[in-house]
């Protein structure tokens, strides 16, 4: 039996969809479902169990699970609610990390690249407490991020019981089917294809940044199914843990992503270029890259889907089709 925490949500089911794929029928969901359809994430799949995260603690104990793979979390980078970012983000996540411990269950978690802030150290998954430390999360929910990495680096760096494999991904910029309830958190592409398709005037945000073009701001875009197949392979390769970067190693322009839909549908580009909002120019990434060198040393031989061929399998599979959901 495996647990999906967050497993309704964007990453969390297209995880759940590719374990179903393999077979793999005995998962059980920690979630909660809502209003905004998010149940629709799930509604093609078989699931053991729907646990509320209120009641995960109880449904725990006594269980023995071959894994937990920590998905869950408030993910809105906007979120400003400190408290409860905490008891979601970091005490929850302590909480399953100790009882992977002392239940010897594999644990794989959701980090962030929101945890390197602007990018000023770069984006060196460097799994060391020093180098930890020099990062500056912009945001609150990078903080939550940054934090727990840090808790699980430093138990190492004693030499506290961890569990048998455990693993913290850095998924840098996300895509693909199954996130549309995240309104604002969508992907650009995800939010604006139904401009692209009706032939509306594509907006995109201006550079406030001297040297860096009009929608030329770069981002490392990665499918969901390549974040999945690292997971997938995480799985099969228990004697591998550490804190990994999930990324394509390439940074693309918003430009180049919105560029490759049109190409898909094959209409002409209509886009321009409006003023960023005051209240995210000062916190905005103009640039983030992995680097994949850890996981590819560690045995990951997976590879990364080039931008135009995902972009393209997205829109027509899903985005561009009666129904997108995975």
């Amino acid at each position: 039996m495996l647990l999906v925490t967050g497993g309704a949500g964007f990453i969390g089911s297209n995880l759940v969809a590719a374990l179903n794929d393999a077979g793999q029928t005995d998962v059980v969901v920690c979630d909660t479902l809502g209003s905004e359809g998010k149940w629709r994430n799930l509604a093609k799949r078989q699931l053991a169990d729907v646990v509320p995260p209120s009641e995960l603690a109880e449904w725990l104990r006594g269980r023995r699970l071959d894994a937990v793979l920590h998905m869950g979390a408030i993910s809105a980078t906007t979120v400003t609610d400190g408290d409860l970012v905490m008891e979601r983000n970091f005490r929850s996540s302590l909480q399953l990390l100790d009882w992977c411990t002392a239940n010897l269950t594999p644990f794989i978690y959701a980090s962030s690249a929101a945890t390197y802030g602007d990018g000023a150290q770069g984006f060196d998954d460097d799994p060391s407490l020093a180098a930890l430390k020099t990062l500056r999360p912009m945001n609150l929910y990078g903080w939550s991020k940054h934090l727990f990495d840090m808790a699980v680096a430093a138990r190492a760096a004693r030499g506290e019981r961890l569990p048998p494999q455990y693993a913290g991904l850095k998924f840098f910029n996300v895509f693909g089917p199954n996130e549309y309830h995240k309104g604002s958190m969508m992907s650009v592409l995800t939010r604006r294809f139904d401009d692209i398709k009706a032939g509306r005037t594509l907006q995109l945000f201006k550079s406030h940044r001297e040297g860096i073009a009009d929608g030329d701001q770069r981002r490392d875009f990665i499918h969901v199914d390549d974040v999945v197949r690292v997971m997938l392979w995480l799985l099969a390769s228990p004697s591998v843990s550490g804190l990994f970067n999930v990324g394509t190693g390439q940074a693309r322009s918003f430009k180049d992503m919105m560029l490759a839909a049109y190409a898909t549908i094959g209409t002409t580009p209509r886009i321009e270029y409006v003023d960023m909002p005051e209240a995210i120019r000062g916190s905005y990434q103009y640039f983030t890259q992995s680097k994949v060198d850890r996981l590819v040393a560690a045995g990951y031989n997976g590879g990364f889907t080039p931008l135009e061929d995902a972009v393209a399998g997205y829109v027509r599979d899903y985005l561009d089709s009666a129904d997108r959901f995975r």
